[in-house]
């Protein structure tokens, strides 16, 4: 195991807001976010799962990136969606 240091970071309120709300929604510590946020801002391009994948698929649009919406539009057939109040069969209630 890494040995740990202690460190002090002065926040504003709004920073120290935004450390609370976080840890809170995914039930960290706030040293976790803290960690994780650095790690985040840190990882070099080469550990980057997504800047890694970049520049990875040939012949896509010059714009792709700014307009992906408008293509993945282009793009999607979703399913039909059932009629409306269309009935489900009930499943039979088990006898014992």
């Amino acid at each position: 195991m890494a040995h740990e240091q202690a460190v002090q970071v002065y926040l504003d309120d709004d920073d120290l807001a935004r450390l609370e709300r976080c840890s809170r929604e995914r039930g960290w510590t706030k040293s976790q976010v803290v960690r994780a946020a650095l790690r985040a801002l840190t990882r070099t391009p080469e550990r980057d799962p997504l800047l890694a994948a970049s520049g990875m698929i040939d012949g896509l649009p010059a714009d792709a990136s700014e307009r992906f919406d408008d293509y993945l539009n282009q793009t999607y057939v979703a399913e039909r969606p059932p009629p409306y109040g269309a009935r489900r069969r009930r499943a039979k209630p088990v006898r014992r």
